[in-house]
């Protein structure tokens, strides 16, 4: 069965998610990580959401606030400039 423009959006946040989660551990591991990609990731992503009805759009606002959680979250181990070598 093929999946509809909400269904693929789901699935683009569900899998920025285990990214961010992924890199959050490894942060919290003491492993360096490189989010160059994000940036271009969730601009994908918004840019899918964008274009979507907004009744459709509205369904997925749970999974995207969780996902800016995770952002937060993974935000907040990351080492501050000047902790960085």
């Amino acid at each position: 069965m093929s999946k509809g423009p909400a269904d693929k959006a789901l699935a683009a946040i569900d899998s920025l998610r285990g990214t961010v989660t992924m890199a959050r551990v490894l942060v919290q591991s003491g492993r360096a990580v490189d989010l160059a990609g994000l940036d271009a990731e969730a601009a994908t992503l918004c840019a899918q959401v964008a274009k979507l009805p907004g009744p459709t759009g509205q369904r997925l606002r749970p999974a995207l606030l969780a996902l800016v959680r995770d952002v937060e979250g993974l935000a907040a181990t990351l080492p501050s400039p000047a902790e960085q070598p």
